[in-house]
């Protein structure tokens, strides 16, 4: 996959956004509205107001990336419209990238090693 993956911090802004406005723009929007810091190497996902389109702002650690998606069929599953910001782990943005309900990705737990007998 072309963009962010592994254990990697994803923010959500919940409220839709002007998808109107680009990298800079968005750049813009994590500082002042999500208090956040663009370049910190976190993913910033932004929705507009037809749940079918998503963009993504991260930096890559040689510039700033915009991915864009729109789904053809179908809506992205987004959390409840409110102001504020969640956090998604890798999983679930991947998750939320295929159309998926990234709800039910859930992080993996360690299982206690097998003890040996013997």
């Amino acid at each position: 996959m072309i963009g962010p993956s592994g254990a990697v911090r994803v923010m959500v802004a919940t409220k839709p956004v002007d998808f109107r406005k680009g990298m800079e723009g968005l750049a813009t929007l994590v500082r002042e509205s999500m208090r956040a810091d663009p370049f910190s190497g976190a993913v910033y996902v932004f929705r507009a107001k037809r749940a079918d389109r998503i963009k993504l702002v991260f930096w890559d650690g040689t510039g700033l990336c915009l991915f864009t998606k729109r789904l053809e069929d179908g809506i992205f599953r987004w959390p409840k419209v409110e102001d504020g910001v969640m956090r998604l782990s890798a999983a679930q943005l991947s998750a939320l990238l295929e159309g998926l309900d990234w709800r039910l990705v859930h992080e993996a737990r360690e299982t206690p090693a097998p003890t040996r007998v013997g």
